[in-house]
């Protein structure tokens, strides 16, 4: 499908354009049944804007921008359950019940708990299959019927995660999302993450019923519990949010779009410290469409998307918040698919979490969640609930999920639009990498040799100070260590350290003392000798290093070897494996830009050795042979426009496609090709998660990640580490190693995120 019409960057720009309009699913208002009238809508914060800065330099004068006059709001009450606007098509999971009764399905819940006992299968399969605006009709059914409250019998037949699921469900997505804000801030202690997810989350019209709810069953004022409950900038930021007064979509302007990058750049890369003001005013009174526009003329005019800067110039609950917003904005859909997915993974499972976002989502944007669920974590929503719960519990959330998708890589528009968005911000942005050794100040190699040679001497050995030298030095430091410790010493550095240290601790150390591409050769070859070969070794430093570092290894492999890499690797692996690690190790992949039309040939090759061309032509072993060499030559920048074209060309993503259609080593290499195409940190920050997850540690890859990029972005491996996997890659660590080995480590890491 092709999912944009024109060229170069018209069509890029179109591409974003459609995709932040289509991918806006959660903004319709709420729809619940009739309650009791809504307050009228809180007044908008005055003077939350910040002030004008006018000593600080500006690019363009700023825009005169009158924002249109409010509507009137509209006298639905809080508990009116959302419906789809107008010329949408309706993406919720759960539907009204046809030939609905209410007295009938009042009598039936009645008797599934009358007597000894509760028939938990009839009322989880007569709640889940009703609409929340009929289940409020069942609810004053029952009470005109028996005079009873349902939400009460309820609570008291059921139990634990079950009992929570189905009255939640029961009550209207206002009341709901009120009764989840006045638990998170009741008590020792405050659910920050709940308050996040909600008020980041709703719409205007559906922060407008949840005040009024909230007054409505607990009789305070929202705002006031909250401003008490919080402080600071996070504070601030909540309180704006509360006002539900963010510009409707139709509210874009042009100049504003360029006054707020500027206003943003300016409030915290260019500043001295963060002007917060700038920062909630902005992403917190602007429309969605508006902003959508922002942060891609922002990730064109600094380099970086926005979230870069969020995370470098704003910390703690706040930076979590504003994050959250910027995903929202982007894609609630998304947003909450990537909740859901840390709700589940891992030991243990997030219920209230899980809980509070299959019911609040199942009637508004459930099918576009699963979607993009089922394109990020390749396996679907469906599949993770049936695998980490259980008994009705289970039952119940998989009845609101609504059905399983199809196999990983089967894409619906949404879902190929995500993936076309994915490839587009990585085609754009300028990413700084950086590593977290640098050289030392003051830099004495006199000294660090002595010191290190009276960490030796005797008996015993001193570890700390050996660890503090050497993962505190660059590369380049180390040799001229090594160099001075000889000089002094007449003994080589190398040698003592491996007679004085041992285990995994010695070989982090002897790693971090080896120049970088020694050290490369050196696990290239180990991966090679013996029996067996560590296939995922050699992809792992074939497929990421740079032409440079290629060339180097290959020197270094000769010199220290006396056998050429082309040679070792032919003769220990074999097929197109071999041929594919070959073209790799000649470090001859282009370094140019892009080429349009060559493309467009190029996804077509792709698109045809994947059998999923509309019109397959050439033969199978030239098509093979082409698809290896636009895969191991052609330059990064080009390749990403290669796998966008491809998702426009087929509704298919690259990578997904290859895990389904290839298989073993050949399908690895590629995968690791594309992985590190798209995002290198990330690749090497789910090296490392698989590394320390389970039962076990793979200290190797460990180790060898941890030296091999701890001068060039592991800084960036650390961010992509927590953002993926809500741990800090110090806590990783920190939980699945000890002793002087976790030291040495931590000190490589260099901080907690």
């Amino acid at each position: 499908m092709n999912l944009g019409g024109g060229t170069g960057g018209e069509e890029a720009g179109r591409a974003r354009l459609a995709f932040a309009r289509h991918v806006s699913c959660g903004g319709a208002a709420a729809r619940c049944p009739p309650g009791p009238p809504r307050a009228a809508a809180p007044a908008r914060l005055t003077g939350s804007h910040p002030a004008s800065s006018a000593s600080r330099p500006r690019v363009r004068l700023p825009v005169r921008y009158r924002k249109p006059p409010p509507r009137a709001l509209s006298a639905a009450k809080p508990d009116t359950m959302a419906k789809p606007a107008q010329g949408t098509k309706y993406r919720g999971s759960i539907h009204d019940f046809p030939d609905f009764d209410p007295s009938r399905d009042a009598e039936a819940l009645y008797t599934a708990m009358k007597g000894f006992g509760s028939d938990k299968e009839a009322i989880l399969e007569l709640i889940t299959s009703r609409s929340n605006r009929q289940r409020q009709e069942i609810c004053q059914s029952y009470k005109s019927l028996y005079g009873k409250d349902l939400i009460a019998d309820l609570k008291y037949e059921l139990t634990g995660k079950f009992e929570r699921l189905i009255v939640g469900l029961m009550r209207p997505l206002a009341y709901c999302d009120a009764k989840e804000i006045k638990d998170a801030v009741s008590g020792i202690g405050t659910d920050e993450k709940c308050l996040i997810e909600i008020l980041a989350s709703r719409t205007n019209e559906q922060i407008h019923q949840l005040v009024a709810a909230y007054k409505d069953a607990y009789e305070r004022d929202l705002e006031a519990d909250i401003i008490g409950d919080t402080s600071g900038h996070f504070q601030k930021m909540l309180v704006v949010l509360l006002q539900g007064t963010r510009e409707a979509d139709d509210v874009v302007s042009e100049d504003l779009v360029q006054q707020d990058v500027q206003d943003l750049y300016e409030a915290g890369e260019l500043k001295w410290g963060t002007d917060e003001a700038q920062f909630i005013y902005i992403l917190g009174n602007r429309s969605k469409q508006h902003l959508r526009l922002v942060f891609d003329e922002y990730l064109k005019t600094t380099g970086k998307p926005i979230e870069a800067s969020i995370r470098g110039e704003l910390s703690g609950d706040f930076e979590k918040l504003m994050l959250a917003v910027v995903k929202c904005i982007r894609s609630t859909p998304e947003y909450f698919a990537e909740r859901l997915f840390k709700a589940m993974k891992g030991l243990g499972t997030r219920d209230n979490t899980l809980i509070r976002i299959m019911v609040s989502r199942s009637e508004l944007d459930m099918l576009d969640i699963r979607e993009i669920f089922r394109t990020k974590y390749e396996k679907s929503l469906y599949s993770m609930i049936k695998n980490d719960t259980s008994g009705e519990y289970k039952r119940a959330l998989l009845k609101l999920c609504g059905g399983d998708d199809d196999a990983a890589g089967q894409f619906f528009p949404e879902a190929a639009q995500v993936a076309y968005q994915m490839w587009e911000l990585s085609a754009v942005a300028r990413v700084e990498l950086k590593g977290t050794v640098r050289p030392a100040d003051n830099f004495n190699p006199d000294a660090d040799a002595k010191a290190l040679r009276k960490a030796m001497k005797g008996l015993g050995t001193d570890e700390d100070t050996i660890i503090d030298i050497i993962t505190h030095r660059s590369n380049a430091q180390r040799q001229q260590i090594r160099q001075t410790f000889k000089s002094h010493f007449g003994r080589d550095l190398m040698a003592d350290l491996k007679s004085e240290i041992s285990g995994d601790l010695a070989r982090l150390i002897l790693g971090l003392m080896m120049p970088p591409a020694h050290y490369d050769a050196k696990q290239l070859k180990k991966a090679m000798e013996g029996a067996g070969t560590d296939e995922k070794a050699l992809i792992e430093i074939l497929a990421t290093r740079t032409n440079a570092e290629i060339r180097a290894i290959c020197e270094a492999y000769k010199e220290d070897y006396h056998k050429s890499l082309e040679d070792a690797l032919s003769s220990d692996t074999s097929g197109h494996f071999k041929r594919i690690l070959v073209s790799l190790a000649t470090g001859n992949r282009e370094e140019g830009g892009e080429d349009r039309d060559q493309a467009r040939e190029d996804a077509q090759v792709a698109a045809e050795i994947l059998e999923i061309a509309d019109t397959p032509s050439g033969d199978k072993t030239s098509l093979e042979t082409r698809f290896m060499t636009i895969l191991c030559t052609r330059s990064y920048q080009h390749l990403r426009r290669v796998f966008q074209e491809f998702v426009k060309m087929t509704n298919y993503d690259v990578e997904h496609t290859i895990k389904k259609e290839m298989s073993g080593d050949v399908r690895d290499v590629f995968v690791a090709i594309v992985q590190s195409v798209k995002n290198k940190p990330l690749f090497f920050a789910d090296k490392l998660y698989k590394s320390m997850k389970g039962a076990g540690t793979d200290e190797k890859t460990l180790t060898r990640i941890m030296i091999s990029r701890s001068e060039i972005d592991l800084l960036n491996i650390r961010r992509e580490f927590i953002e993926k996997y809500d741990k800090s890659l110090h806590q990783a660590i920190e939980g699945d190693t000890s002793g002087d080995f976790l030291k040495a480590l931590l000190a490589i890491c260099g901080g907690e995120d």
